[in-house]
């Protein structure tokens, strides 16, 4: 998992940071992005694809990332964002402003997918960098729990649309919600929701 890195740490590269999103499938939140430069010399054990591990997997290796990194961040793009920019490109904003939050700046970039933005960093996209990467899986993890745990939250509030296990994805449970109660103001309004109803604030 971390072949990838030590090719670039060979090369003369430092400050190696992975980047990985989670959230753009789903109706409701936002889309998470985390970057992540680990250690060469501190890598927590059991890094894998965030997809891979349980909750409490997650959770721990989460922990003991942040613990053990040069450097992490968390970021997101809003609602707002993704109804303007469109999910795609809200996934690559939420990327880039973990870079943008870096400082001193990585190196090089190790994102997971086949599409980013122009930047001055090099950088390499790599299809299913989650299970090839450890500084990607790293930085899926660290975006994965903090969306769960985000959208948990908001199930306190909003319980009809069931957030604490479907975490905002398209379920059937979650759309029968949206036709009986009607979207949220933390719904994504450009995706298709299958109802114009809007939610009364209790």
């Amino acid at each position: 998992m971390f072949e990838l890195e030590r090719r670039l740490l060979a090369e003369g590269y430092s400050r190696i940071m992975g980047l990985d999103e989670v959230g753009r499938g789903c109706l409701a939140g936002p889309v998470v992005a985390a970057g992540v430069i680990l250690d060469p010399n501190n890598l927590p054990q059991g890094i894998n694809d965030s997809k891979l591990l349980s909750v409490s997997e997650r959770q721990r290796l989460s922990t003991e990332i942040k613990d053990s990194a040069m450097f992490w961040t968390i970021q997101a793009c809003s609602i707002e964002e993704i109804d303007t920019l469109n999910i795609l490109w809200a996934s690559i904003r939420a990327m880039q402003k973990c870079e943008i939050a870096t400082e001193p700046e990585p190196d090089f970039l190790l994102i997971d997918g086949n599409r980013y933005t122009s930047s001055l960093i090099p950088h390499k996209t790599v299809v299913k960098g989650d299970s090839k990467s450890a500084s990607i899986a790293a930085a899926s993890i660290l975006a994965k729990v903090y969306r769960d745990e985000l959208m948990h939250r908001l199930h306190q509030d909003y319980p009809e649309f069931s957030w604490n296990t479907n975490v905002g994805y398209p379920t059937q449970e979650h759309y029968n919600a949206l036709t009986q109660f009607g979207l949220t103001k933390h719904h994504r309004r450009s995706f298709s929701l299958r109802t114009q109803l809007v939610y009364q604030e209790k």
